[in-house]
């Protein structure tokens, strides 16, 4: 995890959104607002939505995004799509979650194999089709080794 510090485009005007130094994933939401994990001494380890050039900070998620994750806006910041590193069964979890009701919809549930857990471990790294109505994660779990699979989401986002 690293500091999280902002810029104009030609490097000027730095400055430190999280002088803590403990942020890790994170995806702008507008000019203004960033989405991030992080830790903040007002609420500990969550996700946050930190206003740029500003100590205004809010938890997004709270009890339901509870882990760090890749997190991104799926078009219109309606929804954030997030997995999870595998849990102590050593499952991975990519959901999305409805920014005005702070409800989770699962994806998937997908088993990691011992031997893409750890160092060389298997993110899903879940990312959405241009139009937000498919996502693509990466998953070892069918035994075939890193794999791509492609989740329709068309009947929970419309």
């Amino acid at each position: 995890m690293t500091r999280l510090v902002t810029a104009n485009p030609d490097g000027s005007d730095l400055y430190a959104l999280d002088p803590y130094g403990q942020t890790s994933h994170f995806i702008w939401e507008d000019p203004r607002h960033i989405l991030a994990w992080s830790w903040h001494p007002s609420a500990g380890d969550k996700f946050y939505i930190y206003e740029d050039h500003s100590r205004k900070v809010k938890v997004i998620g709270e009890g339901v995004m509870t882990v760090n994750g890749h997190c991104t806006y799926l078009p219109g910041n309606k929804w954030i799509l997030n997995d999870t590193y595998p849990d102590a069964q050593g499952v991975q979890h990519p959901f999305l979650y409805r920014v005005s009701t702070g409800k989770r919809y699962p994806l998937a549930d997908l088993p990691s194999p011992k031997q893409f857990r750890g160092e060389f471990r298997c993110d899903t790294h879940p990312r959405f089709s241009p139009d937000g109505k498919k996502v693509v994660v990466d998953s070892p779990h069918a035994n075939g080794g890193r794999q791509l699979y492609l989740l329709d989401i068309s009947s929970i986002v419309e």
